[in-house]
């Protein structure tokens, strides 16, 4: 009989991003379970609705987590305006349609980058981060931000941004773009790094979707599923298609994600030629008296906020259902029967944000 023995993952791990942890059972060198540890770095956040009017709880959900912060803050302030029946002005749901999309970029360039560190390869890693500068620094220039922008309001946008400075971002993004397709030649098709994705991890369309896998993961195994494609903000009048793959391995999860970079280049310039003149928003009034399920697609996957006003400043609860949750399960069954070196590549194939997840 085959001896087994229990070795952590994490939270500290070189290749780790974010505090996960994991128990890895092993025989030999095979992974034959994954027991995933939640509550690491729980911070109470819904909690502090009791605490914080309603208004002001925007900055504590925009701070669920660093990365996706922007897409947390405006499907926080979709679920309000829902509730209070409040219409945002058509140039706040372009601006925060192109701040997603930016948001979205940022977020993919910094996961290529850690996908490249787990394999060793760091010159791709700092390929990687020096093309995600410039999108920070378009970010810093339009919303005074560069991770946490604090350009969300309730009703609309605290920012505007002028027509010249919109052509200078899509100029900006179109040189980019060239570059976009240098980086994603060597991750789509360089040896080293197929060789330690290409039938790693794998978990077919059937299984990813009754594990409940969301965004690029899912997208990767063949669910063609992208919650923009409910046409919250402005996306209901732009034309795009989510980005599927079916390999259901590392390399396609990878792949997903490096061509959805094209797609919110695509998306911006879009946004940007069709951006109507106007307010960016609208005085508010009164307080949330019902509930609501914003939904969103964050780089990670469908993100939900709910949202439970009694008519009073403080809300009766906000509950969040994150990518990275919905995720776990479908990694839990990645990591079962691979080879123990391969853990860091499918830990983080599917992008981790452990914030997000434990609030």
């Amino acid at each position: 009989m085959t001896r087994q023995i229990i070795i952590p993952f994490g939270p500290q791990h070189p290749v780790l991003p974010e505090p996960i942890h994991l128990d890895l059972v092993l025989e030999e060198e095979m992974v034959v379970e994954a027991i995933p540890s939640i509550g690491y770095v729980h911070r109470g956040l819904e909690k502090l609705v009791e605490k914080r009017e309603f208004p002001e709880y925007l900055y504590v959900a925009e701070r669920i987590c660093g990365i996706c912060s922007f897409i947390h803050a405006s499907t926080y302030v979709q679920a309000i305006e829902a509730v209070m029946g409040i219409e945002v002005p058509e140039r706040a749901l372009y601006l925060r349609t192109i701040w997603s999309e930016y948001s979205r970029m940022h977020s993919h360039l910094l996961w290529l980058g850690c996908f490249a560190d787990s394999m060793g390869f760091e010159n791709l890693f700092m390929q990687s981060w020096r093309l995600r500068e410039h999108i920070l620094d378009d970010l810093e220039a339009t919303t005074g931000g560069r991770v946490i922008q604090g350009a969300c309001r309730i009703g609309g946008v605290r920012r505007d941004i002028e027509a010249k400075k919109l052509d200078e971002m899509v100029t900006g993004l179109e040189e980019l773009e060239t570059e976009f397709r240098e980086m994603n030649n060597v991750f789509f098709n360089d040896s080293s790094v197929r060789h330690r994705t290409k039938g790693v991890g794998v978990i077919p369309e059937k299984d990813a979707y009754d594990l409940g896998a969301v965004g690029p993961t899912g997208r990767g195994s063949g669910i063609a599923q992208d919650a923009r494609m409910l046409g919250y903000g402005a996306y209901d009048r732009i034309h795009f298609k989510p980005v599927v793959e079916t390999g259901g391995d590392c390399y396609a999860r990878c792949v997903v994600r490096g061509r959805e970079l094209h797609t919110s280049i695509d998306i911006i310039k879009q946004a940007v030629n069709q951006i109507p003149d106007g307010p960016i928003d609208v005085k508010v009034t009164g307080s949330p008296d019902g509930e609501y399920f914003a939904r969103a697609e964050q780089p990670r996957g469908e993100v939900v906020h709910y949202v439970k006003g009694n008519g009073t400043r403080h809300l009766v609860r906000h509950r969040v259902r994150t990518p990275t949750l919905a995720n776990i399960p479908f990694l839990v069954q990645a990591l079962k029967g691979c080879e123990l070196a391969d853990v860091p590549v499918i830990v983080l194939s599917i992008d981790p944000c452990i914030g997000c997840a434990e609030r």
